[in-house]
């Protein structure tokens, strides 16, 4: 059966009440370890359903926006959500009290029952309207954002179709697409600010309510981070701000040189190389072709995957109208399916979300037979498996790029050193944000701007540039989304760049250490999976200078002035 033919039918509230209440009733009653542990192996098929039906809409939304009927039933998805979610947290809290807990804990593992505890720290019937609330103004973001039409060289684009013109090598059609995106998005600040605020007042009254000062520590919790908090986030966001980002402001003065500029300005910094950014050699038929070579070679693992992800037709690649933006991979439990959604427009991005995404699609599939709790593990150790896999396409990589193989991994390398100041830029504005909820549309436009100079002091603005009034973060999705999932981002990179260091020396030893720490799944919290890989920790002082002195040697004998 391919993804098309997925069977979809909305899941009936009453019904989910009755079976999630009768498995509650049933937990609770168990007289014997036998029968609390099958009830909970039930529990786990019956969220398996659920999450089946809702995985379905969330990806059919986002590939047509203006799809009336799965926008119908994504308005559904938002309302019923934190419904479900009272009745889940109802028998977690039956898990929590079962006297069978001990036996539980042994077959399934502690990690289980301290997710278990989070939830009911997390959610509370009194705050469901406030969760409904929550999703309907994300829905309205998506929404707006996929709505783009950017007129520009007497065309109509959208966000993802306008991006190879800001990569452009004329400098002024560069600088004119940007702005043309610029001016969509200030065209529509107002809306933006409005969607945000109401984003933020809903957190913060969310977070009060369960007895939180602020929506900072309810966000920790929600994401499962239970072995880090703020002030280790704080401490690796200085170990950036020192060590990273006076290297990349280097790396910036050397791409002015590449690009003979006597001033490097921000409609620049999409270009890497005067002769043109390395671009994959074929469209999205031909690069998926040489996907399934490179997997084939890469691993018996990555094969079987690769084509059965082929084989379903579990990948939306193409970018086009009324789609969402960006690109995720999500898992459909019934079908044990993966999904990988990007949207292709003919630059290196492509291969790069097409591996991205592909890491993550392969850990899960991996993880498949793990309880639903363990499939995924938390977000900063699930974007180590996609980091990861960008780098382990290396060897496999002029596949893609031919001739421009050595200008890719030159601009791939120092890209993921680039991203990491502006990764912690979008953390430290969100703790700000949400330390001080009361900030008016205004001051977080400040905030941005200040920050902004702090991580990233090469970015320079046309003052004409509407971009410059500190309006750049509403095209990341991430924040208004998914709050404070960002920073993992970076931890992944920093973790991802030790993979490319093994890889170089022995690809074969490194491949079946990222293979087992897929198999891992998410049994094991972030630190505690670092230890287990035998990863280095970021957040200790050092980790990240001593793990990218590797990378920035590399770059460093690499004269970029030839390509």
């Amino acid at each position: 059966m391919k993804f098309s033919d997925y069977p979809y039918q909305r899941p009936d509230l009453n019904t989910v009440q009755d079976n999630l209440n009768t498995l509650t009733s049933k937990l609770e009653a168990a007289i014997n370890y036998e029968e609390a542990l099958k009830t909970v192996e039930s529990y786990f098929k019956t969220i398996d359903a659920i999450d089946t039906q809702m995985q379905l809409v969330f990806i059919r939304h986002s590939m047509d926006t203006s799809n009336k009927f799965y926008n119908d039933e994504q308005a559904f998805v938002d309302k019923t959500l934190p419904l479900i979610e009272s009745f889940t947290v109802r028998f977690t809290n039956s898990l929590l009290k079962s006297p069978f807990k001990e036996r539980l804990e042994k077959r399934f593992g502690k990690l289980l029952f301290e997710k278990a505890r989070l939830s009911q720290k997390t959610f509370d019937d009194k705050i469901i309207s406030d969760l409904q609330l929550e999703n309907k103004y994300t829905t309205e973001y998506i929404k707006l954002r996929s709505s783009a039409k950017i007129p520009f060289d007497n065309q109509i684009f959208t966000l993802a179709q306008i991006a190879p013109y800001t990569t452009h090598q004329d400098q002024k059609v560069r600088m004119h697409a940007s702005k043309a995106v610029s001016k969509w998005f200030k065209d529509n600040e107002q809306a933006f600010d409005t969607i945000y605020d109401n984003l933020v007042k809903t957190r913060h009254e969310i977070a009060t309510k369960l007895g939180y000062d602020n929506f900072i520590e309810l966000a920790y919790d929600r994401l499962r981070r239970v072995d880090y908090d703020a002030k280790d986030v704080a401490g690796y966001r200085k170990q950036i701000l020192e060590k990273i980002v006076p290297y990349v402001n280097n790396l910036m003065m050397r791409r002015k040189k590449r690009l003979g500029l006597k001033k490097l300005m921000s409609y620049d910094l999409g270009l890497n190389f005067l002769s043109g950014n390395p671009t994959p050699k074929g469209d999205r038929k031909w690069q998926v072709e040489q996907a399934i070579k490179m997997y084939d070679a890469l691993s018996p693992e990555t094969s079987k995957f690769f084509r059965f992800m082929v084989d379903k037709e579990l990948m939306d690649l193409d970018s086009r109208a009324n789609k969402e933006g960006g690109g995720y991979c999500t898992y459909i439990p019934d079908h044990q399916s993966p999904f990988i959604f990007a949207n292709f427009n003919g630059t290196s991005g492509d291969v790069d979300v097409l591996t991205h995404e592909a890491g993550h699609a392969f850990q899960v599939y991996m993880s498949k037979n793990l309880i639903p709790e363990y499939r995924w593990p938390g977000y900063e150790a699930a974007e180590i498996h996609s980091m990861s896999m960008e780098f382990l396409a290396w060897p496999y990589i002029h596949y893609f790029f031919k001739e421009d193989t050595d200008k890719y991994k030159f601009s791939h390398l120092s890209s993921g050193l680039e991203f990491l100041p502006y990764g912690a830029l979008v953390d430290h504005f969100q703790h700000e944000v949400y330390a001080n909820p009361k900030m008016t549309p205004k001051m977080r436009k400040a905030t941005w701007k200040k920050l902004e100079s702090m991580y990233q002091p090469w970015k320079v603005y046309d003052k004409k540039d509407p971009v410059s009034e500190g309006l750049f973060w509403y095209r990341q999705g991430h924040i208004f989304q998914d709050p404070f999932y960002y920073i993992d981002y970076t931890l992944a990179q920093v973790l991802a760049f030790d993979f490319w260091k093994h890889n170089q020396k022995d690809p074969k030893t490194t491949w079946q250490r990222y293979l087992s720490l897929c198999k891992m799944g998410g049994q094991y919290s972030f630190v505690k999976l670092l230890n287990q890989a035998k990863l280095p920790n970021p957040f200790k002082e050092g980790t990240v200078e001593k793990i990218l002195d590797p990378v920035k040697i590399y770059l460093d004998n690499i004269d970029d002035t030839n390509f």
